[in-house]
């Protein structure tokens, strides 16, 4: 375990991305819980309301990215002091993402069904940065052999055709798997063949003279919600707390 570890991580320079990574979702974890007790009214822990103003977490949040991230350019990959610039920035950019959703509406949103939002960007985030510890490049010239590397090419057309994939992915509505797509190739090519979502720009672009397509992709759309809303939203709740419900307005 010690050498992969070295092999893997101290060598080639990823440990501060693995603490950055560490103390991103410590951070966000930590945040969600202090914000469930607040809510319920439990614990020691009190909203920050100097002078009757609600000072959010994104505050300090934005304040620690940017003394985090300035440090870390200036510290390189190695060294005491990337180390620790990597854990600030990884605590600021988990304030930060964990109101997203605030930041993306302009208002406070936290406890409602916009606030998922948050949570869904935090998780996106989280599954890229494992992709890029675990040896994923962006748009996958790390899957070139170093005859390939060589052939310059074969490296251009490699990044603009996954590129144009999960370009054509994000256009059909698929943000999720056009993200994934930029480290994970095959996904890009999956999203890019498959029907577009029914409210997407491709959709409306390129199925307004097809009534087939449109309907494909309205039934294919509903189905899919069907099967994965439900988890998706318990996964969301389970890590990030059920948003506030709404009573029915009186007809």
């Amino acid at each position: 375990m010690g050498h992969w570890f070295y092999r893997n991580i101290l060598e080639p320079g990823k440990l501060p991305m693995l603490l950055a990574l560490a103390s991103f979702v410590v951070t966000f974890l930590s945040t969600r819980m202090v914000t469930r007790l607040i809510r319920a009214g439990k614990g020691p822990f009190k909203n920050v309301t100097p002078g009757g103003m609600h000072i959010h977490h994104v505050v300090p949040g934005v304040l620690l990215t940017v003394v985090g991230g300035f440090g870390a350019v200036g510290s390189g990959r190695h060294g005491v002091g990337a180390a620790v610039c990597a854990v600030i920035f990884g605590m600021g950019a988990g304030l930060v993402l964990d109101e997203f959703a605030l930041i993306l509406h302009l208002d406070d949103v936290y406890w409602t069904e916009e606030g998922r939002k948050s949570v869904e960007v935090v998780v996106m985030a989280t599954a890229l940065a494992l992709l890029v510890l675990g040896g994923s490049v962006p748009l996958g010239v790390d899957g070139l052999t170093p005859d390939e590397r060589q052939n310059r090419a074969a490296v251009i057309l490699t990044v603009v055709g996954n590129l144009l994939f999960a370009l054509i992915t994000l256009l059909k509505g698929k943000a999720r798997m056009g993200l994934l797509g930029v480290l994970v190739p095959v996904v890009a090519l999956v999203g890019a063949v498959r029907l577009a979502r029914p409210e997407s720009y491709w959709a409306r672009r390129f199925y307004r003279r097809r009534p087939k397509a449109r309907a494909r992709a309205r039934l294919r759309s509903v189905r899919h919600d069907r099967r994965w809303a439900g988890p998706r939203r318990a996964f969301q709740d389970l890590i990030g707390g059920a948003p506030d419900r709404v009573p029915p307005r009186d007809p």
